[in-house]
């Protein structure tokens, strides 16, 4: 069976909004090592909406002489939104239908991880129906002070499980967490 592996930049306060405008300072070969090895074990992107249209601007247009531009550009997108009626960045679809039956149906296929990048309110929704394996955090080590937080008010309490944990040599943290069975 499929995984469903979440991975988000977050800040020491929780915060994962716009992460382009405070981790680029901290970001080295073993980021992008740690986020190539992510791409690599996934056949399949998933992001909510708002990610999406971030990152369609950003990377539909990025050539092979950018890093990760062919992985982004190549690999088969799905956009969980009610909004949106189709997108045009290639390799994508719009899921606007019933999403957990959608992932859950995609987990029973054969294939690699199904990855889902930012997207906090997808990945929330994600943990809360159950269908998320794993969720795995670059912690930077930086105070944004505001922005949106990785999961907002009203979110229920859920206990996670720390099943990798590595301190790279920018002090970023690359922390794994898979839900507990508790």
């Amino acid at each position: 069976m499929r995984k469903i592996v979440a991975g988000l930049f977050v800040s020491l306060d929780g915060v994962v909004e716009s992460p382009e405008h405070w981790n680029t300072p901290h970001f080295n070969d073993e980021i992008g090592a740690v986020l190539g090895s992510q791409m690599a074990a996934a056949d399949t992107m998933v992001l909510g909406r708002v990610t999406y249209e971030e990152f369609a601007a950003y990377w539909a247009d990025k050539g092979s002489d950018v890093p990760f531009a062919d992985a982004m550009n190549g690999i088969p997108k799905l956009v969980a939104s009610t909004t949106l009626a189709e997108a045009d960045w290639q390799n994508t679809n719009v899921i606007n239908g019933d999403l957990v039956a959608r992932l859950t149906e995609l987990k029973q296929q054969p294939g690699k991880d199904i990855i889902t990048s930012g997207s906090p309110t997808l990945v929330g929704s994600l943990l809360r129906a159950g269908l998320l394996d794993e969720l795995r955090l670059l912690v930077y080590p930086v105070v944004v002070g505001r922005g949106r937080r990785i999961f907002e008010n009203g979110f229920e309490q859920m206990s996670l499980e720390l099943v990798d944990a590595r301190t790279l040599s920018n002090g970023v943290l690359s922390l794994t967490y898979v839900p507990s069975p508790n």
